[in-house]
């Protein structure tokens, strides 16, 4: 596989660049600069994404079929690579990265046609209902019942750790629809509009104790809620399937290039603070933490490129998705770590992530004060959602090395 960037891929580098440049708007970067979170206000992401999808950008791993944009493996990363650079706001995953390819794999061509132009256009809002109180990496234990009623399932249960849900217009959801031996046979796959009646978005107030309506997680509960026959996915009990199908596109994540922007700017910071009378980039201890953490992530960066390139032609992500979310959760958390180290003391101060009002103090560096601790502790889930990395070892244990 060839990285080294041609002429072609430069020209796009400079118009990535520039695509940023022109459509980051001071609003959206004022937001992002004072936000401990690093979210936008749902007008603000909606209209970031139409933006992208205004110049064909929004899906870069769709098919050009359905309106992506048929990049190179390099496009995608020189894409994702500036992005991390400027610090613009990622375009949320529940729509784009998880269930379209679901969708597109086994849906229906009505479904195909009513869903996946709304996705592509950020005109409808997704969330994910998979995890359950007492069932989570168990995911096979979940325990919201569908159960046919002419031509409606009727839906009851509780989905939990649902993030960003009180903006959501729909729901992907896991259901059971029979009892079986296995438990993973009674299970099907079920796309909920979220305005229906019967339908209750509850807050989970994390510690940071968020303002009302800025939470980043929610508790959702269906209490007899009619959903149409036809938003099943395929067929009736083959949900679990889908379900792992889905788990491939959300762990096989692409985590060097904001990692390495996020060194980078660790790094800068690192040469205006002072350690005994030093900068605190001269000194061996730190530099050897930032060269480590370096080459860890260049080595991750050139596995994400090899997966790159087999999704352009057109292979699945298959079990290397749970090597990457993995190794990429960890170096997630292991560069949170070195930025709280970086700022010390300047990382005490506590303050509110409401992303709407931001932050009124300014801040001694952009994120010191307000991101880094935040963050360092809100990262702790990586390693914990989408299968925890203990159960990701044991599929790499079993699907890699046949064990």
């Amino acid at each position: 596989m060839n990285v080294e960037f041609s002429a072609q891929d430069l020209e796009f580098q400079a118009e990535v660049k520039a695509f940023i440049d022109e459509n980051l708007t001071p609003d959206m970067r004022e937001v992002l600069q004072r936000s401990p979170t690093g979210h936008l206000s749902k007008a603000l992401q909606i209209e970031w994404q139409q933006r992208l999808a205004k110049k064909g950008w929004a899906v870069p791993n769709w098919p050009a079929e359905w309106g992506g944009p048929s990049w190179t493996a390099t496009q995608k990363y020189i894409f994702d690579l500036e992005m991390s650079k400027a610090s613009a706001p990622r375009v949320l995953p529940f729509g784009v990265t998880m269930v379209a390819p679901v969708i597109m794999k086994y849906g229906s061509q009505e479904q195909k046609d009513k869903y996946l132009p709304d996705i592509r256009d950020s005109k409808v809002w997704w969330c994910q209902g998979y995890s359950e109180p007492g069932s989570g990496s168990d995911l096979a234990s979940l325990a919201t019942t569908a159960k046919r009623d002419g031509d409606y399932y009727i839906v009851n249960g509780t989905k939990t750790w649902t993030t960003l849900g009180q903006h959501a217009d729909m729901i992907f959801c896991l259901v059971r629809t029979s009892k079986e031996e296995k438990r993973q046979d009674g299970i099907s796959f079920l796309l909920i509009d979220m305005k229906s009646e019967g339908i209750t978005v509850n807050p989970i107030v994390t510690l940071d104790n968020p303002p009302p309506g800025h939470q980043e997680i929610n508790t959702v509960f269906f209490e007899n809620v009619k959903v149409p026959a036809e938003n099943l996915i395929g067929e009736e009990g083959k949900g679990w399937t889908y379900a792992k199908y889905l788990l491939e596109f959300e762990r096989g994540n692409a985590y060097a290039p904001a990692l390495l922007a996020k060194l980078d700017r660790i790094r800068s910071y690192a040469a205006q603070l002072e350690a005994s009378g030093e900068p605190l980039a001269q000194d061996p201890n730190y530099q050897r933490k930032l060269a480590d953490t370096e080459i860890s992530i260049r080595a991750m960066e050139f596995t994400e490129l090899r997966i790159l390139s087999a999704l352009s032609s057109g292979q699945n992500v298959g079990p290397e998705s749970s090597m990457l979310k993995c190794r990429g959760t960890e170096l997630q958390q292991q560069v949170a770590e070195l930025a709280l180290e970086t700022v010390g003391a300047q990382g005490i101060p506590f303050h509110h992530p409401d992303p709407s009002a931001g932050i009124n103090e300014e801040p001694v560096y952009d994120w010191t004060s307000a991101k880094a601790p935040l963050h360092h502790f809100n990262i702790r889930k990586a390693s914990i959602y989408a299968g925890s990395n203990e159960v990701q070892r044991n599929i790499m244990a079993k699907l890699v090395l046949g064990l």
